[in-house]
């Protein structure tokens, strides 16, 4: 296994090869402390995207546009500008397909790949007191389900799982085990994002099936989660939030235009709100579903 640094920066990121055909890319606080507790981000890359890429950076002249949708680096520096508590690692999981339902299916034994993956980037972080955010945007989504397979019950040192318009591969057989994981303790949050994806019309067909969007699964998981938990309402603009015993929440844009907002829900702050939902810093100097409120952090 050879670590190798994808670029220099003021925080400490390296990358290492996983089997044959995973790359995974761990960026550390330049103020890491082994006095504080950490937060294992796991990121799953989007489909059709790099680490570089999902990471993002400032454009230049011929930069592929790519770089300029997501900024997830400049996400995590504003976060870790909020919380000086927890030492905040992202690691981004792409693999050579770069889609993770792609990989999925080439793959009979997934869930125990997966499950050694989870395991290897806890051994190569090499911290004593951490917990897990399980994050994805798009296709990545199916890796945090490929996870959540892989285990009899949602282990509790996840403390979040946030599915930034990537929840396709959601099906009631995950409800009990999500349910589950939710009442073990207050501490554990769910966060969902989601746009009516159902009314745009691409290049002359529907962009998904009637069953097959994030605005469907969001609403299939919500109902399913429904029979344990009460859910209130709050409208702000055309973001509808439901929430429930503030652990879950669900933002769902509507879309009256029938406008792609695929990786706009990310662009304006969603990595940001899905990491600072449910703590003192939440909605502080930015809003989701809002101007970029990371610009002076892109590198």
């Amino acid at each position: 296994m050879m670590n190798n640094v994808l670029f220099a920066s003021a925080d400490s990121v390296f990358s290492f090869r996983f089997r044959s055909d995973v790359t995974i890319t761990v960026d550390y606080p330049k103020n890491f402390s082994s006095k504080n507790k950490t937060q294992l981000v796991l990121f799953a890359l989007p489909n059709g995207n790099t680490t570089a890429q999902t990471m993002g950076k400032q454009l230049k002249a011929g930069d592929d546009w790519h770089f300029d949708i997501q900024h997830i680096a400049a996400q995590t520096r504003f976060v870790r500008n909020k919380i000086n508590y927890e030492n905040i690692v992202v690691v981004y999981l792409e693999n050579d397909l770069k889609s993770w339902p792609q990989w999925k299916k080439n793959h009979e034994n997934y869930t125990t790949i997966i499950s050694s993956i989870v395991d290897t980037i806890i051994k190569v972080s090499a911290v004593q007191v951490y917990s897990l955010h399980l994050n994805s945007h798009s296709g990545g989504g199916a890796f945090v389900f490929g996870f959540i397979q892989s285990q009899k019950q949602i282990p509790d040192y996840i403390d979040r799982i946030s599915f930034l318009d990537s929840d396709y591969g959601y099906d009631s057989t995950f409800k009990e085990k999500i349910i589950d994981w939710l009442k073990a303790t207050s501490f554990h949050h769910l966060t969902v994002f989601a746009y009516n994806d159902s009314v745009v019309v691409y290049n002359g067909k529907p962009l998904v099936s009637p069953t097959g969007g994030t605005w469907y699964r969001s609403k299939l998981m919500m109902k399913d989660l429904s029979d344990k938990f009460t859910f209130k309402v709050v409208r702000n603009d055309s973001v509808v939030q439901y929430s429930a015993n503030s652990q879950i929440n669900f933002f769902l844009v509507d879309n009256p235009e029938k406008k792609i907002f695929h990786t706009v829900q990310v662009e304006r702050n969603g990595f940001i709100h899905s990491m600072l939902i449910g703590t003192k810093q939440e909605n502080k100097n930015y809003l989701y579903w809002n101007k970029r409120a990371y610009e002076n952090f892109i590198q």
